[in-house]
């Protein structure tokens, strides 16, 4: 399967509500992120914390192009986090940061414009 990042991208397939209460995505405050040279493509480790129920987990993203690294620690941001972990090169990454295509093709994170307790779930 393979999803395009385009505005022009067709719609996705239909599912149902139960399908997409599958999908567990929660709100997080970026604690630390750090340089990632030795991903395929620019990209940062994020540590990012989920609340007490959740903890602190690990994400690789690629938002070099719209994030200054010392601007990140602070900010919330929303990811999925029940999907397996995933080896990205030599890191592990634990929870799928969210975000949308800019007009350059760089990520955008999706994230609350109001701030919201960490660990709150997406409905």
């Amino acid at each position: 399967m393979h999803l395009s990042h385009s505005p022009d991208a067709p719609e996705g397939d239909e599912i149902t509500f139960d399908e997409f209460l599958k999908v567990d995505i929660r709100i997080g405050t970026v604690v630390s992120a750090e340089e990632f040279p030795e991903a395929r493509n620019p990209s940062y480790k994020l540590l990012i914390d989920f609340g007490p129920v959740i903890g602190c987990k690990k994400s690789c993203a690629q938002i070099v192009a719209n994030y200054p690294i010392d601007e990140l620690p602070g900010r919330q941001v929303a990811a999925v986090v029940n999907f397996p972990p995933r080896q990205i090169g030599p890191a592990m990454s634990e929870v799928l940061t969210l975000g949308f295509a800019d007009g350059e093709g760089e990520v955008v994170m999706f994230a609350p414009d109001v701030k919201v307790p960490d660990g709150s779930r997406l409905f």
